[in-house]
């Protein structure tokens, strides 16, 4: 093979195997960052499809118990 790197639109396969050899970590950057978005749609029904439901939302507020509040005794609450 020449020492020239080759283009990639002329040739992508050629490209990939030479970007592969010649440099791994940009090579792989990009596959693994291209496969983020790929995840996103192909997970999650996938995920649903197995039985793993989402899990219910976790609560904003404090429920409010219904019905009058108890009066509290012996914690010097009567300052007279």
């Amino acid at each position: 093979m020449s020492g020239v790197a080759p283009h990639f639109w002329a040739a992508p396969l050629r490209y990939c195997r030479w970007a592969a050899r010649e440099r791994p970590a940009y090579f792989w950057s990009v596959i693994i960052g291209a496969a983020g978005p790929v995840c996103l749609a192909v997970v999650p029904p996938i995920r649903r499809a197995l039985g793993d439901e989402d899990a219910p939302p976790i609560p904003l507020t404090y429920p409010i118990p219904p019905g009058p509040r108890k009066q509290l005794t012996g914690y010097d609450d009567d300052q007279e």
